[in-house]
C-alpha cells in the first residue's frame, strides 16, 4: 500500500508541476518556471516518503556570480535533495534518457537543462559547450561528477568534463556533498524507504589559478572537498580516494 500510495503522488505530483512547467516556460521563455514548480513537487514527494533533506553551508555559495556545483550521485532522490537545497536559479546537465520521458522531459528541455550523451564522446563534449555558454551568461550550473549513480556509495572516479567546463567558463566551483539518499531508495532497488538526506555546501574553489595542464589537481582538491562534506562515513570508502578520473 505504502509503495502504491508514494506512486499515485509521485504520477500525479509530476503530471501537474510538469504541465505547469511546461505552460510558465512556454509563457516566459527564461526557463526559470521550472525550478519554481520543481520546489513543491520536491517538497511533496519528499513528504509522500516520509523523507527530508537537512542542508548546511548554503551562505558559502558566492553571490552575483555564476557557478558550478559539482556533486556526487547516489541516488535518485539527489536531485530532490539538491531541489530543496540549492537557491536561485541554475541548470543541471542531466542524461539524454531523461529528456524522453513525456512531460518531465519536456519540462527539462524547455527550461534550458543540459542533454548529454556520454557514450558519445562528441556529443558529450557539445553539451560542455553549451554548459559553459549558459555560465558565461551568468547561470549556474549542476554536474553530477561521477557521470551516473555508485552501487555502493563509494565514490566513482569523477569525469573529466565538468572540469574543463569549469575551466572554459572560469567560474568557481562549488562542492557539494548528499549523504543519506541510498538508504532512502537504493539504484538497483524501487522501494523508497523513510530517511533524511543531508546536502552539505562546500567552500568554493576557484578556478582562475589553473589550467588545462594542472585539470587533475582541481578534480582532486574537488573529490577532497567532497569526501569531507559526507555525515555518515559509510557513504564512501576513503580507499576510493586515489581513483583515476575518467572522460566525459
Amino acid at each position: 500500500m505504502r509503495r502504491a500510495f508514494i506512486g499515485l503522488v509521485l504520477v500525479t505530483d509530476t503530471l501537474l508541476f510538469g504541465m505547469l512547467a511546461i505552460v510558465g516556460c512556454l509563457l516566459i521563455p527564461n526557463g526559470n518556471a521550472l525550478l519554481w514548480c520543481a520546489r513543491p513537487w520536491a517538497s511533496l514527494i519528499l513528504l509522500a516518503s516520509g523523507s527530508s533533506v537537512r542542508v548546511s553551508g548554503r551562505a558559502k555559495i558566492p553571490r552575483g556570480q555564476p557557478v558550478l556545483f559539482v556533486t556526487n550521485h547516489q541516488s535518485l532522490f539527489d536531485v530532490l535533495g539538491l531541489i530543496r537545497a540549492l537557491p536561485g536559479q541554475y541548470r543541471i546537465i542531466a542524461k539524454k534518457e531523461l529528456f524522453a520521458i513525456p512531460v518531465f522531459g519536456w519540462a527539462l528541455s524547455l527550461a534550458g537543462f543540459i542533454k548529454i550523451d556520454r557514450a558519445d564522446r562528441e556529443k558529450a563534449f557539445a553539451s560542455l559547450d553549451v554548459a559553459a555558454e549558459k555560465i558565461r551568461r551568468g547561470m549556474s550550473v549542476v554536474v553530477f561528477a561521477e557521470g551516473t549513480r555508485s552501487h555502493d556509495g563509494a565514490l566513482l572516479p569523477f569525469k573529466k568534463g565538468g572540469f574543463v567546463l569549469a575551466l572554459k567558463s572560469r567560474c568557481p566551483i562549488v562542492p557539494v556533498t548528499i549523504s543519506g539518499s541510498r538508504a532512502i531508495m537504493s539504484r538497483n532497488s524501487l522501494d523508497i524507504r523513510p530517511g533524511v538526506m543531508d546536502v552539505v555546501i562546500g567552500d568554493p574553489i576557484e578556478t582562475a589559478t589553473h589550467s588545462l595542464e594542472t585539470r587533475d589537481e582541481l578534480i582532486a582538491a574537488v573529490r577532497t572537498a567532497v569526501e569531507a562534506g559526507f555525515t555518515d562515513r559509510r557513504a564512501f570508502d576513503t580507499q576510493q580516494a586515489s581513483m583515476p578520473v575518467s572522460d566525459p
